[in-house]
């Protein structure tokens, strides 16, 4: 029986608060009230990047509870706050550095799932598929206007600003599923390996992402991999014009780059 009080499972402060910085940003983006346009994609897209790693981590804890871990109640999970999902650089500062300097959703934060309260190997698989499948939802939001075909009478730097919050999640959804321990997707298939296998893989979960960001420092592997980003946001409506413009806006340090009129322009090949 949960024994989790009222406070365990309200929505945290520090939650809504990024909300309604997203809320009053998009805003911003879509009115151009902002003199400098790229600050309020900056902000639109970090505080929406934010949102979605909460999202992320809390499907996994309420996906765990569901299974039988009640110690996700405890330990704040249920609440959105992102300062509760583990280490606060390794869960928010660091995905938020990545983003910055490539663009890149960087997989980050985790909840501590006490999986021996857990029974059942497909409801360890669902723990583990329940963060990526929350990228995945959230690039279906985000690109909905996209492949939906309701852009018309969209403001620009709106409609890039979404464009590079795509790339950003489906980035992620992908990264995360990569069958490589330490990751989600390694997570799903986990329980359907032996016990040998999954003790001989166990001393290196602490260095998959470093391993994929390492491989993705290979020329051959990072153009094929962002080949496949680029063909996945294709076929949801979204072009490289879009996520490219996004990341300038989103980079207004850089100062407000001279976007090219759209009139022409092929943007669904």
């Amino acid at each position: 029986m949960s024994t989790a009080t009222h406070g365990e499972r309200r929505v945290s402060p520090v939650f809504l608060a990024v909300v309604a910085i997203m809320a009053v940003s998009i805003w911003a983006v879509w009115t151009d009230f902002s003199a400098s346009p790229g600050f309020a994609v900056f902000l639109f897209i970090l505080s929406g990047w934010i949102v979605s790693l909460c999202l992320h981590e809390y499907a996994h804890a309420r996906t765990a509870l569901h299974g039988g871990d009640i110690s996700v109640e405890s330990k704040g999970y249920l609440t959105l706050d992102p300062l509760k999902y583990t280490h606060a650089m390794l869960s928010i500062v660091l995905p938020v550095i990545f983003v910055i300097m490539g663009g890149i959703g960087l997989p980050g934060g985790a909840v501590f799932i006490e999986r021996h309260r857990i029974r059942g190997r497909w409801k360890h698989s669902l723990v583990s598929a329940a963060g990526p499948l929350t990228n995945v939802l959230f690039a279906g939001v985000v690109t909905a206007p996209f492949w939906l075909g309701a852009m018309d009478g969209v403001p620009d730097h709106f409609r890039y600003a979404l464009g590079f919050m795509a790339l950003l999640q489906v980035t992620a959804a992908i990264l995360n599923l990569l069958p490589v321990p330490g990751l989600d997707g390694y997570g799903v298939i986990e329980p359907w390996l032996s016990y040998k296998i999954r003790r001989q893989v166990e001393p290196f979960a602490p260095f998959g992402i470093l391993a994929v960001f390492g491989f993705l420092w290979i020329p051959e592997v990072n153009h094929a991999f962002f080949d496949m980003i680029d063909a996945v946001l294709r076929g949801l409506g979204v072009t490289e014009w879009d996520t490219y413009w996004g990341r300038e806006l989103f980079r207004f340090w850089q100062g407000t780059p001279d976007i090219p009129p759209m009139t022409g322009m092929i943007l669904n090949p």
